[in-house]
């Protein structure tokens, strides 16, 4: 009974993460949550589970197409769905999954774009750093690979000099996707917006 209300917390957890994101972490969370790889934000930690249901199964490759997008409601943190990147690469590691065995493409579109524009333009947007470069780095140096809509970019008037160079244009989201499941990426829709 007890194994069954831990992935029941999770999901509640996922649910309200929003909510919790805007305010501070709750004791009762701080006093477990782990960081098994990346620590850059409170909520990129995951909740130990006892003898959890499908753990790491060495047959399996773990591949992650992760859907990204929304819009930049607050210029100075790091936009929920790029924690939510480094949160899935963490709830793998405490999975038990090796690191050379995840492999995420995070594919990034619509008013996301925002999010990933070079420190000269954000800065001429929002008048501030952006705070999303550190957090791609840190994913990238991980393996995780980033894409951006071609189609959402040309809707907002961007080129490729225009963001991060840690990611790359792809001709549409709708293509990435495709490709990405033929190449047997599960699919995975981790924004709110």
């Amino acid at each position: 009974m007890k194994s069954f209300f831990y992935p029941l917390f999770l999901l509640i957890l996922l649910n309200y993460s929003g909510v919790f994101a805007q305010g501070e972490m709750p004791d009762h969370i701080k006093e477990k949550i782990t960081y098994p790889v990346f620590d850059f934000h409170p909520w990129v930690g995951v909740m130990p589970v006892s003898n959890g249901a499908l753990p790491y199964d060495s047959t399996l490759d773990y591949k992650v197409a992760l859907d990204l997008y929304g819009k930049v409601k607050d210029s100075t943190a790091i936009h929920p769905s790029i924690l939510e990147v480094a949160r899935t690469y963490n709830l793998n590691i405490a999975n038990g999954v090796p690191a050379e065995k995840i492999q995420i493409a995070a594919v990034i579109h619509g008013g996301l774009v925002q999010a990933i524009l070079s420190e000269e333009e954000y800065q001429k947007k929002y008048q501030t750093t952006n705070p999303n470069i550190a957090a791609i780095k840190a994913l990238e140096g991980a393996g995780v690979k980033f894409y951006v809509c071609g189609q959402s970019m040309g809707f907002y008037k961007l080129g490729s000099e225009n963001i991060t160079p840690m990611v790359k244009m792809a001709i549409s989201a709708k293509t990435t996707f495709i490709t990405l499941d033929q190449m047997g990426y599960s699919y995975l829709n981790v924004s709110d917006d």
